[in-house]
């Protein structure tokens, strides 16, 4: 038997999948727990006193470096796909981005100023690699595109896995014990995850080893490839750069927010802002420009453009989650229990711990069954790995038994999204087939005023926080709530908006409207950074719930704004709702 056939072998499958998809199930869980795991520490680390082990920064310079990380994560992959495309094909790239931000990881653990900031460039430029081109090799797995969904759902619990533990457990950490271990932590699993991936790579057969030339159009018509290879092209994109480049200029003298305080804050405010505009005008105007797009692609394109213009909204808000409302739940939440009240959030997040790693354990045991003689060694890397994490649960419980007194750390918060996403998402996949909603632009609004109404939430649960203060203890129940409805806001627009780009754009183009859809999360992670960086201030001249108002009140604007536009974006997309 070859490799390839191998692949899909029917005593090669895991719950009616090939086994390889859950190969990339997990080095993309250990991905999203040494990411997260960092992120949620970020925030706190930079802002932490020198005495406790932090750098003492201000917290608008700590926002404004988050800004500055989470929107270059996005940023890179553009770049990361066209490599793995044209030079080291896919399995390469991820195999040289996993170890990447293994070393990144091991850098900011040595917490030196200068390992730290090598540590962020090496995790920026690591997942420029890993990001886009594992979700790629998932998409290559199949042959049937209605098998494509569920593979993609079951990665996407993959990520939540990832996202729940990592927080989980390098937050406790960190915040506990003290930070380089939790930035330990996240190195030590993620070349738990390369190894894994690296050395299982024989299941994967051929798929994903030579690169294939095919990332701005995987063209399947040789007409339109031969339309879109013309010198009419190039000279197309020439032009665009052109005027990129002059919007940038542009944005850049007229910018009347340029600060030149620190080099942080120069990056930030004089040249982010043109850099971003500038390549959003840049790709926006190359694919509508494109001469082979005929008047029902052109028309989708623009509401694939639109679309993305209102995520840009929801991610700008629901991005606070690690920068301003870390902030919050660290000083202005009442994060201490005692007596019943701490018994009853041990339990409660021990169940909330020790079920779903039950559950990933089993798919692990079905996973080693499956491919035991063929990946061994994978497979016992990936099987020691999950010993430690299960020693790490036990210890972490066990120490919190132990204590009468509970302060729940300001990171643990963060792992309710991942929690509400697994929990939720089955009755949303439920509630979608009945079609009673089948509109994606209303799908979209209903994501936008679900995110406003939880921060609508948080700016009444902070009303009694007095102008200028530094700390207050607000009940936790706000944050809680605040993370239930931005999770469900979460499922309406995000699942969503991936599958619109799919059905919308022409299929010479998916390349680049799945680049302008990163392009997004770039401008939304920095300005909702950005945005958040200025808490202090607001609070000081006005009050933190109008500070939480901001986010209440441009989201639902945004869409109320598309529900009026409903009408107009159907007609655009002609026939495909």
């Amino acid at each position: 038997m070859n490799l390839d056939s191998a692949l899909f072998d029917k005593s090669r499958t895991v719950l009616k999948h090939p086994s390889a998809l859950f190969v990339l199930f997990f080095t993309e869980m250990w991905e999203r727990f040494s990411y997260y795991g960092m992120r949620a520490l970020l925030v706190l680390f930079l802002t932490a006193s020198l005495m406790d082990g932090g750098y003492g920064w201000e917290r608008d310079n700590a926002l404004q470096l988050y800004a500055l990380y989470t929107g270059l994560v996005y940023f890179t992959p553009l770049f990361g796909g066209m490599i793995a495309d044209k030079i080291l094909g896919y399995r390469k790239a991820v195999i040289i981005g996993a170890f990447v931000m293994a070393l990144g990881h091991m850098f900011m653990a040595l917490e030196t100023e200068m390992f730290f900031y090598m540590g962020l460039t090496a995790l920026i430029l690591g997942n420029g690699l890993f990001k886009p081109n594992i979700s790629s090799i998932v998409g290559q797995l199949y042959d049937d595109p209605d098998r494509k969904d569920a593979a993609y759902t079951i990665f996407y619990m993959g990520i939540n896995a990832g996202a729940f533990l990592g927080i989980l457990l390098c937050g406790y950490i960190g915040e506990k014990i003290g930070w380089s271990y939790g930035f330990g932590l996240a190195m030590i699993f993620m070349i738990a995850g390369a190894l894994q991936f690296w050395l299982g790579g024989k299941i994967f057969g051929s798929i994903g080893l030579s690169p294939k030339n095919d990332t701005m159009a995987d063209l399947e018509n040789p007409v339109e490839q031969t339309t879109l290879s013309s010198g009419s092209k190039g000279g197309r994109l020439g032009a665009w750069i052109g005027i990129s480049l002059v919007v940038a200029a542009a944005i850049y003298f007229l910018n009347p927010l340029k600060e030149f305080d620190s080099f942080l804050t120069t990056l930030n405010t004089a040249y982010m802002p043109s850099i971003i505009l500038a390549a959003f005008v840049g790709i926006i105007g190359f694919i509508v420009s494109d001469p082979s797009l005929n008047k029902v692609e052109k028309d989708r394109v623009w509401v694939i453009v639109i679309l993305t213009l209102f995520t840009v909204f929801f991610w700008w808000a629901f991005e606070q989650a690690g920068g301003s409302m870390t902030i919050f739940a660290r000083d202005y939440t009442d994060r201490t229990l005692i007596g019943g009240q701490a018994m009853t959030f041990k339990i409660f997040n021990t169940l909330l711990t020790v079920v779903p790693m039950i559950v990933i354990t089993w798919v692990l045991w079905k996973l080693i069954k499956s491919t035991f003689d063929l990946i061994g060694v994978s497979n016992i890397i990936l099987a020691v790995a999950f010993i430690g994490i299960w020693g790490i649960v036990i210890w972490m419980l066990q120490r919190e038994f132990a204590s009468e007194q509970t302060e729940v750390q300001a990171s643990w918060f963060g792992i309710l999204n991942s929690f509400f996403i697994i929990t939720f998402a089955p009755m949303f996949s439920k509630f979608w087939d009945l079609k009673i909603i089948k509109s994606g632009p209303i799908k979209f609004a209903m994501g936008l005023l679900l995110l406003a109404f939880g921060f609508a939430l948080l700016a009444w649960g902070s009303n009694g926080i007095e102008q200028g203060a530094k700390t207050a203890s607000v009940s936790m129940m706000w944050l809680i709530l605040a993370y239930l409805f931005h999770t469900l806001g979460e499922l309406c627009l995000s699942p969503v908006g991936l599958s619109y780009i799919s059905k919308l754009a022409p299929l010479r183009l998916i390349g680049l409207m799945f680049g302008v859809f990163f392009l997004s999360n770039f401008m939304a992670n920095w300005a909702g950074g950005m945005t958040g960086s200025y808490i202090d201030a607001i609070v000081e001249n006005n009050s933190m719930s109008a500070f939480f108002l901001i986010f209440t009140v441009i989201p639902a604007g945004a869409g109320i704004l598309l529900i009026l536009l409903k009408p107009i974006l159907s007609k655009m997309m002609h026939g495909i709702d």
